[in-house]
């Protein structure tokens, strides 16, 4: 069973911090059902109710608990919700209630689209309660939830290297801590990491070891270092020389994400590119940038490796 991310290690109950997670649009759709009599369900039908229109009501009090749900449970994330939506099914003896909800958010709406469902269900019991004392709310559940992590979720890890691109750590002078971020990160993840080297500034060893090691199976090389402004800072020139083709969007994902947490990062120099069926990517040599990079990668740049077999996206 995986840990509770709503304890801290003291099994203290905490928010989850959701600062550094990806933006992404986000949707959750969750059901439930309200048993009641035939007559019931005929009378809220025929809108025959003393409290009114019942499913209109119901509506809009479904809509109303999904915005609220950060106020009744505190644990939740205040969300700026995009689209809320109910639906009733009329059945012999019940309403089946579905909700629908979406945002752009940097976390789910599950806990909204059950609000929302809860919140309906309730709203019929109290305007049908002085008439019926059988009815039952039940099986209210998560019936489907897009986006995040869970978005072209794949069970196949690519087998990974590592190049770190430094003057210092490359005489022994300074200490790889980046190049071990990245190296931990997918083994974490679930990849292979079997190869790990680092090398100069220029140096002359970055490409032939690219292809030595695409020779030996390994599928997704990452380069941290040399890519800043100074004279030598070769490695963006000298690795898109031999791309086949270049991959802008996860050169476009990474600035992005990096720009919204520190302004500099537009200063940051980035590529990646195919070359023999086997990606690269060139990353700044901050720890910084690569952990953010982690965070925009994985899982998705695994889905990747689908697509270039070419399977559906």
């Amino acid at each position: 069973m995986n840990e509770f991310s709503h304890l801290d290690k003291h099994g203290n109950v905490k928010m989850v911090d959701v600062t550094d997670k990806v933006t992404t649009a986000r949707m959750a759709k969750a059901e439930g059902k309200i048993t009641m009599l035939p007559e019931t369900i005929s009378a809220i039908q025929n809108d025959a109710l003393p409290k009114g229109n019942v499913l209109t009501t119901a509506k809009i009090a479904g809509i109303h608990a999904a915005k609220k749900t950060a106020e009744m449970i505190p644990m939740c994330h205040q969300l700026n919700l995009s689209f809320v939506d109910i639906e009733f099914k009329i059945e012999g003896d019940a309403i089946l209630i579905k909700s629908t909800v979406k945002t752009k958010e940097a976390t789910g709406v599950e806990m909204e689209a059950l609000s929302a469902v809860s919140g309906a269900a309730l709203t019929i019991y109290d305007m049908c309660k002085s008439v019926d004392k059988s009815m039952v709310i039940s099986e209210i559940k998560l019936v489907e939830k897009v986006g995040g992590k869970s978005d072209h979720a794949t069970d196949y890890r690519p087998k990974v290297g590592v190049i770190t691109l430094s003057d210092s750590i490359a005489s022994e002078k300074g200490e790889d801590k980046s190049g071990i971020i990245l190296l931990n990160g997918f083994i974490e993840a679930g990849s292979e990491v079997n190869h790990h080297d680092f090398f100069s500034d220029g140096s002359d060893k970055l490409v032939p070891t690219i292809h030595e090691w695409i020779d030996k199976g390994v599928e997704l090389i990452l380069t941290t270092g040399g890519t800043g402004l100074g004279p030598r800072d070769l490695t963006i020139q000298t690795v898109e020389e031999i791309f086949d083709s270049k991959l802008p969007g996860i050169e476009q994902a990474l600035h992005a994400y990096g720009r919204g947490k520190v302004k500099t990062a537009m200063l940051s120099r980035l590529t990646a590119g195919v070359v023999n069926g086997a990606i690269i990517i060139c990353l700044p040599g901050s720890t910084g940038a690569v952990k953010d990079a982690l965070k925009v990668l994985i899982p998705t740049i695994f889905h990747s490796f689908h697509m270039m077999r070419g399977e559906k996206h």
